[in-house]
């Protein structure tokens, strides 16, 4: 899956559209120009995003490149590299950014309902649509491609540093045994997770969410 693609390309580039605003009378102050480039940014990226997780989840889908990509979210490719360094890169933002829209990641100085809410909202997340497919895909793919795989570690990595911080706060206020070994507690709920959601042999639903919650918080309690 290394990217041999170039950086930059010289065919396919879309001259800019013609001004449409006119030259003003003489003697008259010019209008107000419209600032639109902001808007078209961000749409090209989240389009560049939606599409690098919609060929992820595509199980009849060819490889994901930058080429693809780009031609999914109709852009060009230096428009991808213009934020990106690689596909890699692409679709560790895109996975990151679609689990920050999705998992609640909530402080609200009670660890028992944060922890709740993080653990109910990343399995409700992981069993929709796109995201489903994409992590089945990543997960299968990581086991033969080793630059999956880092990908893989990457992704991972960062919700279980959102989860850290949140049992960090709570430890901090003593509602964790400061001995807590949070790291173990993180293990244990993505273990949960990933234990159900590959292998499918039980539900990842709220119950579960706040009996694992619980269990996990009774073991650790602070004083």
């Amino acid at each position: 899956m290394s990217e041999t693609e170039p950086r930059t390309e010289r065919s396919g580039r879309t001259d800019p559209a013609p001004d449409p605003t006119p030259d003003p009378t003489p003697g008259q102050a010019p209008s107000a120009r419209p600032h639109t480039g902001r808007r078209r940014n961000e749409a090209a990226h989240r389009a560049i995003l939606d599409a690098a997780l919609d060929l992820l989840a595509d199980p009849d889908g060819a490889p994901v490149t930058i080429d693809a990509i780009a031609r999914t979210a109709g852009v060009g490719k230096q428009t991808v590299y213009r934020w990106w360094p690689s596909k890699g890169a692409v679709l560790l933002d895109a996975l990151t950014d679609r689990a920050d829209q999705d998992v609640d990641g909530p402080d609200t100085g009670a660890l028992r309902t944060d922890l709740r809410a993080f653990v109910a909202t990343t399995f409700d997340a992981a069993q929709h649509g796109t995201t489903a497919s994409a992590l089945r895909a990543l997960a299968r793919e990581a086991a033969r491609d080793p630059h999956l795989a880092d990908l893989m570690r990457s992704f991972t990595a960062t919700r279980r540093t959102a989860l850290h911080d949140l049992l960090s706060r709570g430890r901090d206020r003593g509602e964790l045994a400061g001995n807590a070994d949070l790291d173990l507690i993180v293990d244990q709920v993505y273990g949960v997770f990933w234990y159900r959601f590959l292998l499918g042999h039980g539900p990842l639903d709220q119950d579960t969410a706040e009996r694992l919650a619980d269990s996990l918080l009774t073991g650790h309690a602070g004083d």
